[in-house]
Parts: structure tokens; sequence; C-alpha cells
């Protein structure tokens, strides 16, 4: 029997740790971690599709027929064209933002709730490819709203929703659902109860979404509640969406188009500042 110590020298570790503690393993973009947060959003509001996805769009057909009924049979036309064609695409893109906010703001709230933030925080996740995920399943439950909306009025009598300008439809239709996505992860970054997140929905969304141009043109509002709306970047989701289906607008399609952009990029640094410092998440 050989007592003798080993003249081999010991490998600093085990042959089972392939890499040095402490030091990053992942170059890149987490794509597997980024894609598996996305279908666990997309997932969580798809088990009640009834209530996330067709709910809205028979409250649309509700707004429709209660707006044209109480038109009565003027055959009223908003910058030329029929009232219930003009209020039509306002419905679909209203009905998309309040939704991308609700599934963005329900996000790290319920988290909180219920004490398991922590499945947010602890994956190999960057606050870039979080905020990918989970903005990204708020603006894919906006665009099915939107073609559940869609849909719905496709086959209502008495409406039009035909496409001037695709490009304009999904433009508009994307930089409003990402703005409202972002807005409504800051919100579920601030509120510390449902209470809170549900003010910002009734105080702040609803009242800019309703009071922008969705069932009425700007032009005929006096100058200075003209001028107030010129300055609610609803106004120019909702104006430019628009115009997509229609042809017309009350509002400057690319001046919109380029102010949402900048308006986005100015929420996702705002939202990447909040959690890269854990403000009210890890503090």
């Amino acid at each position: 029997m050989n007592d003798q110590p080993s003249t081999t020298n010991p490998t600093p570790h085990s042959s089972w740790v392939r890499f040095e503690p402490g030091f990053p393993t992942l170059n890149g973009v987490n794509w597997v971690g980024l894609k598996t947060l996305y279908i666990k959003e997309v997932r969580r509001f798809l088990k009640v599709h009834m209530q996330t996805l067709w709910a809205p769009a028979v409250n649309a057909l509700l707004l429709l027929t209660i707006f044209t009924v109480a038109q009565g049979r003027s055959g009223l036309h908003v910058m030329g064209v029929r009232f219930a064609d003009f209020i039509a695409p306002g419905l679909i893109i209203s009905a998309m933002l309040q939704n991308s906010f609700a599934n963005s703001s329900f996000a790290l709230l319920v988290g909180k709730m219920q004490g398991t933030i922590v499945d947010y925080l602890m994956p190999p996740l960057s606050v870039g490819e979080l905020i990918a995920g989970i903005v990204g399943a708020a603006v894919t439950r906006a665009f099915l709203v939107g073609t559940a909306v869609f849909i719905a009025l496709l086959v209502w009598p008495n409406v039009s929703v035909g496409i001037e300008h695709p490009v304009a439809v999904l433009w508009f239709g994307l930089m409003g659902s990402v703005m409202l996505g972002l807005l409504g992860l800051l919100t579920s970054i601030w509120a510390d109860k449902f209470d809170q997140s549900a003010m910002v929905t009734n105080f702040v969304v609803l009242p800019l979404s309703l009071l922008s141009g969705t069932v009425y043109s700007v032009d005929q509002l006096s100058p200075v509640f003209r001028a107030i709306s010129h300055a609610n970047p609803f106004f120019y989701v909702i104006s430019g969406f628009r115009y997509g289906f229609l042809g017309v607008s009350d509002s400057p399609i690319l001046i919109g188009a380029a102010g949402l952009l900048v308006l986005n990029l100015v929420l996702w640094a705002a939202c990447y500042a909040l959690l890269r410092s854990g403000w009210k998440i890890k503090n």
C-alpha cells in the first residue's frame, strides 16, 4: 500500500466546475431566458382570453352602438367620412392602448404583492431583457386585442374598416402599444398595491385615451382645448392610426411618428434606470 502523497498538483477547481465562480458566463443576449419570460407573460393573459381579448371587442361594439344611436339618423360626417367609420379606428387603438397598459402594469406588481418578485430578479436576465420580455408581451396582447376588435367591427353592419395605409397602422399601433407598455411597467415599479395601479388607469390612461380624438375631431374644439389636445401624446397615436384606415388626419403624421419614437426612448430609459437601481423592488 502506497502511503506517499500524490505528486500530481490538484487543479484549482473540481472537474465539475466549468467556470470560475463570480464571473459571468452569458455573453450577448440571453435569448433562452428572454423567450421564457415572454412566453410566461403571454400565457398569463391567454389563460383568461375571454376577459383579456374578447371582452374589449364587446366593449368596442357597445361604444359604437351607443355613439351611433345617439348620433341618430342625421347622417353626420366628420372629416369627410361617415361618423361610424370615423370612430371605428379610434375604438380599435383605444382598446389596444388600455390593454397594453393593463398587461405590463400587472407584471411586477403582482410579484411584489405575492412575494414572488424574486422570479423576475433571480434569473440571468439583464435589465434590458427584462424590459423587452414584459413590454413585448404587452404589445402582443395589444395587437391581439386590436385584431379581435377589428374582426368584430368588420362583421358589424354599416361600418367600414378598410385599411388604406398599412404602414401607418402598424407604426402607430406599435408605437402606441410600446408607449403604454412602458408606462405600465413604470406604474408596476412604482405601485405597491392594486389600488395605485387602478388609480393610474382611471385618472391618467382612460381620460387621456378618450379625450384625445377617439370619437371626435380635435379641429372641432376651441383653440385652447385644441392646443391641450396637441400636447397629449395619445392624440398623435389615435390620429396617426386613424390615418392608416381613412387616409385623413387632424395631426402632422411625420411629426407624430417621430415624436412617439423619441418619447418611447425616453420612457425606456426611465424604466431602465429605475430597474437598474432597484427602486421599490430590491430596496
